[in-house]
C-alpha cells in the first residue's frame, strides 16, 4: 500500500473576508496517489495563527471546520496540517477577516452622585479579543463631550472614574471600543447611552461688599460670603484676590472680612465654596477711588559737591492737607529725617543715597517715588606707574601703565596721554590700566593721566613718566689673543662684545671642558669687556664661551672658540739641548768603545799560531760544560764584537778576508778569563 501525497489545500467559504455575526466555513481538502484502492485514515489539523482549532480524521480527503457566527476575534491566519501513516503534509496559509466589532455594554456604579464625586464606568466587549483600545464619553448639555480613552492589551473590559463637576446637572455616559487588524482600524458601535443624574452638596455662594463695591481709599470696606449646604461636614469658605488667601473658615456658611479701603484693594474677589471634590465659586469686582494722589519729592540738586546745601520738598499736586515726612532709604529700614515738607541740610559724601517722603490722610499713608542724591568729593591728583615696578620695558613688549586716584567719589573718569595725543579713556572707581604696545627704540614721548569725577573742581593731571625702553641683548661673540694656541704660562686676553643691547650689560665668561666652569663676570656700561689671564697652564685647554645678559632679562650665548695651551719656546729648547746632548754622549762612548776594542786585536796574543790556538781552543771547548757561565758571557761579548768589526771593516773593501783572520783570534783570545 503505496500513497503520496500531492497537494493539501485550505479555503475559506464563502469569503475570506465576512462580516461580523455571518457564518463562514474553513475547508482543507488532501490530493493523494495511491498504488491501490485501499482505505487511509487522514488526520486534518486546522491552526489560527498558530494554535489548533479544530481536529479531525477523515477518509474521505476533506475536512471542514465550521463557525456559525464569525466575530472579530476569529479573524487571523489559518493553515491545515494532514498526516496519515508517517507522512504529513501542510497547505499554505489563509487570511480570515472577521468585519465589524460587537456593540460593548457600558454599566455605571451609580445612577445619582453629588458634585465632587466621581462616577465609575466598565466598558466591555464580550465577543471580542484583546488587545483593545477603549473609549469613553462624559456628554453634558451643550458643551462638547470629554472623552478618555483606555488601552487594554490583555482584557477585553475597561473600567474608568470621571469626576462630576460644578455645573454638572444631568449627564449621560457611552463607549466604543477599536482594534486593530493588519495595520487598518476597526471601531465598534457606540454603546447605550447611562444616565446619571447629579445632586449640588450646597448652593452656589453669594458675595457682598459693604457699603457698596464702589468706596474711596480711608473709607472701610467689609466683605460677607455665605452659602446653603446640605450637610455641614467637612465644608470650607475661602475669600481670596489675586490668587491670594485674605480670610477663610470652616464648617461655617457665613465669612465675614472688612478692612480700611486703599488704592492697591481695587480688583477682583472670588469666594469659594468647597466640601470634599465639591467646588463652587462667585467673583465680585471692587472700585477704590483716589482719596488723594502720591506726594511728590523735589531736590534743589541731584548732584552736588560736599559741603554744599541741600533742600528736599514734599508736596501733593491739589492736596495741601496731610501729614508729611521725609525719610532716607536704607536696606535695613527707612532712616526717618524730619516731620515736614521741607528738609534743609549741609552735605557730605556719606549723605549720598536715595530720599523719599510720605504724606498721611485719614490713616491713608502714600510713599513719593525714590529720588537719587549723588555727592561727589574732589579727585586727588592721580598717580601714573609702570605694573610691576620701574620705568622700564623691553623693546618689543608691550607697557602696562596704572591710573590712580587715592580720594575721589566714584565714577571716576581717567584719559592716558603719550606726548599729547590721548590714547584711552576709562570710567572705573579708583583705578584704570593702559596698555602700549607699540613701543618704539627712539619714542621721547612721555606719558601721563588725568581723573575728573562730577564735582565742580574738574580734571587733574599726574606727573609725566618718562619710560625707559630697554633693548635686548643681540649677536654675542667671544675672541681671544692669541687665538688657538697659546704658549704655556704665557697671557691670553679674551674679548667679549655684543653687537647691540642697553647698558649695563653683564658679561660672564665660561670654560667648558668635563663641566662648566665660571671664570670671570662683570657688569659694564659698555658694549664689550676685556679679561686678561696672565699666566696659562695645561689645565686651560678646553673650549671657551661668554654669555652676556641685561634688564631685558635675556641670556644671549657666544659662539665657542677652541683654546690649546702649548710648551713655551725656551722649554721646548732646553728640551732639544737636552736630547742633543745625550745623542753627542751616546755616540762619543760607542766611538770610544769602538777605539778600544781595535787597539786590542792588535797587541801580541794575535801572532800566536793557528793551529796551536786552535788545538788550545778544542781542548778547551770539550772540558768545559754547555751552561758555563763564563762560557755564554764569553759568547756575548764575542757576538759583540763581531758585529763592531764588521761594521767597521765594511769599507775596507779587498781586506775584508784578513779581516775573517783576526775575528778568529779575537774570540779565541777572549776565551780566557783573566783577560
Amino acid at each position: 500500500q503505496v500513497f503520496t501525497f500531492n497537494t493539501v489545500e485550505i479555503k475559506v467559504q464563502p469569503s475570506a473576508k465576512v462580516k461580523n455575526g455571518a457564518p463562514v466555513s474553513i475547508v482543507c481538502h488532501a490530493d493523494i496517489s495511491k498504488s491501490t484502492d485501499f482505505q487511509l485514515k487522514l488526520n486534518f489539523t486546522i491552526f489560527k495563527d498558530g494554535k489548533v482549532v479544530f481536529m479531525t480524521v477523515s477518509d474521505t480527503g476533506d475536512a471542514q471546520y465550521e463557525i456559525s457566527m464569525a466575530r472579530s476575534s476569529d479573524t487571523g491566519d489559518y493553515e491545515c496540517t494532514v498526516q496519515a501513516g508517517r507522512k504529513t503534509k501542510s497547505s499554505n496559509s489563509v487570511h480570515v477577516w472577521v468585519t465589524g466589532m460587537t456593540k460593548p455594554i457600558l454599566t455605571s456604579e451609580k445612577r445619582e452622585v453629588l458634585e465632587g464625586e466621581v462616577v465609575k464606568l466598565r466598558c466591555e466587549l464580550p465577543e471580542e479579543a484583546p488587545p483593545l483600545h477603549f473609549f469613553f464619553r462624559k456628554i453634558k448639555m451643550n458643551s462638547t463631550p470629554k472623552e478618555k480613552d483606555v488601552y487594554e492589551p490583555y482584557k477585553n473590559f475597561s473600567v474608568v472614574e470621571f469626576s462630576v463637576e460644578e455645573d454638572d446637572n444631568i449627564l449621560q455616559f457611552d463607549c466604543f471600543g477599536k482594534r486593530t487588524v493588519k495595520s487598518e482600524f476597526e471601531i465598534s458601535e457606540h454603546s447605550n447611552k447611562t444616565l446619571v443624574t447629579v445632586r449640588e452638596p450646597f448652593i452656589k455662594p453669594t458675595l457682598n461688599a459693604k457699603p457698596s463695591s464702589n468706596i474711596t481709599e480711608g473709607d472701610r470696606i467689609q466683605f460677607e460670603c455665605s452659602t446653603v449646604v446640605a450637610q455641614m461636614r467637612d465644608i470650607e469658605i475661602i475669600l481670596q484676590k489675586n490668587k491670594t488667601i485674605l480670610k477663610s473658615v470652616q464648617d461655617e456658611k457665613l465669612l465675614e472680612y472688612s478692612a480700611v479701603a486703599t488704592l492697591e484693594d481695587s480688583g477682583e474677589y472670588l469666594c469659594k465654596v468647597e466640601q470634599g471634590r465639591a467646588s463652587k465659586s462667585t467673583k465680585l469686582n471692587v472700585v477704590v477711588s483716589e482719596l488723594f494722589p502720591k506726594p511728590i519729592l523735589a531736590a534743589s540738586m541731584s548732584k552736588l559737591d560736599e559741603n554744599k546745601e541741600l533742600t528736599l520738598s514734599c508736596s501733593i499736586s491739589g492736596f495741601r492737607k496731610a501729614n508729611f515726612s521725609i525719610l532716607r532709604k536704607k536696606s535695613n529700614g527707612d532712616i526717618w529725617l524730619k516731620n515736614s515738607r521741607n528738609l534743609t541740610m549741609r552735605v557730605n559724601v556719606n549723605d549720598t543715597g536715595y530720599y523719599i517722603c510720605k504724606a498721611e490722610v485719614k490713616g491713608i499713608v502714600k510713599e513719593s517715588k525714590p529720588v537719587r542724591i549723588n555727592v561727589y568729593a574732589p579727585v586727588s591728583k592721580p598717580t601714573l606707574s609702570v605694573v610691576g615696578g620701574l620705568p622700564e620695558v623691553v623693546l618689543g613688549k608691550p607697557l602696562q601703565l596704572i591710573c590712580r586716584s587715592v580720594m575721589g567719589t566714584p565714577p571716576i573718569t581717567f584719559t592716558f596721554y603719550k606726548g599729547t595725543e590721548v590714547k584711552k579713556t576709562v570710567i572705573n572707581d579708583t583705578y584704570a590700566t593702559f596698555l602700549d604696545e607699540n613701543v618704539k627704540q627712539n619714542d621721547k614721548r612721555g606719558y601721563k593721566c588725568d581723573a575728573r569725577n562730577n564735582h565742580s573742581s574738574g580734571a587733574k593731571a599726574s606727573n609725566i613718566l618718562n619710560v625707559t625702553v630697554i633693548i635686548p641683548i643681540r649677536d654675542a661673540s667671544l675672541g681671544s689673543i692669541p687665538y688657538g694656541e697659546v704658549e704655556e704660562g704665557s697671557e691670553t686676553a679674551f674679548l667679549c662684545s655684543v653687537k647691540e643691547g642697553s647698558w649695563p650689560i653683564h658679561f660672564r665668561i665660561f670654560r667648558k671642558t668635563d663641566r662648566e666652569v665660571l671664570l670671570f663676570e662683570e657688569s659694564q656700561n659698555a658694549d664689550r669687556i676685556i679679561w686678561r689671564k696672565e699666566t696659562m697652564n695645561r689645565q686651560d685647554t678646553g673650549t671657551y664661551y661668554c654669555v652676556a645678559s641685561n634688564r631685558a632679562n635675556v641670556d644671549v650665548k657666544s659662539h665657542p672658540i677652541t683654546i690649546s695651551v702649548i710648551l713655551a719656546a725656551w722649554q721646548k729648547g732646553v728640551i732639544a739641548a737636552f736630547v742633543l746632548v745625550l745623542i753627542a754622549g751616546a755616540v762619543t762612548l760607542i766611538l770610544w768603545w769602538f777605539l778600544c776594542k781595535k787597539k786590542k786585536a792588535k797587541g801580541p796574543s794575535m801572532e800566536m799560531s793557528g793551529s796551536a790556538l786552535a788545538t788550545n781552543l778544542t781542548s778547551e771547548k770539550l772540558t768545559r760544560q754547555p751552561n758555563d757561565g763564563d762560557y755564554y758571557s764569553g759568547s756575548v761579548y764575542i757576538e759583540d764584537s763581531e758585529n763592531h768589526m764588521k761594521s767597521t771593516d765594511e769599507s775596507k773593501g779587498p781586506d775584508l778576508e784578513s779581516a775573517e783572520v783576526e775575528y778568529t783570534e779575537v774570540e779565541v783570545s777572549t776565551l780566557d778569563p783573566h783577560r
